[in-house]
């Protein structure tokens, strides 16, 4: 299998504009290399006869029909606030316009 150059992951730092040292060239070099001869025994695994999916298991949805429930009054909501106004939650001014 083919590995990956130093060059070749100086370019890429360059395309990502990374910063690396010659020392770290080497690791990612090695790591890269890694990496890709992992990805080919996929593609050597992968045959033609296996359908792509994009989960092991066959996925089901399970719906439920909307039921309308009753929500909370005015009066219960505001209830835990730590301050409310005029029916409504008061919270701090995070802007200095004026309103």
């Amino acid at each position: 299998m083919a590995t990956i150059s130093r060059e070749e992951v100086a370019h890429l730092a360059r395309l990502a504009r990374l910063a690396v040292t010659d020392e770290e060239l080497d690791t990612f070099a090695g790591q890269l290399d890694v990496i890709l001869q992992a990805v080919a025994q996929v593609g050597e695994i992968a045959a033609a006869d296996v359908p792509p999916t994009s989960h092991s298991v066959p996925l089901t949805n399970v719906y439920r029909d909307d039921v309308v429930v009753p929500g909370l009054t005015r009066e219960d909501a505001l209830a835990g606030a730590p301050d409310a106004e005029e029916n409504r939650f008061r919270v701090p001014r995070i802007l200095d316009e004026e309103a």
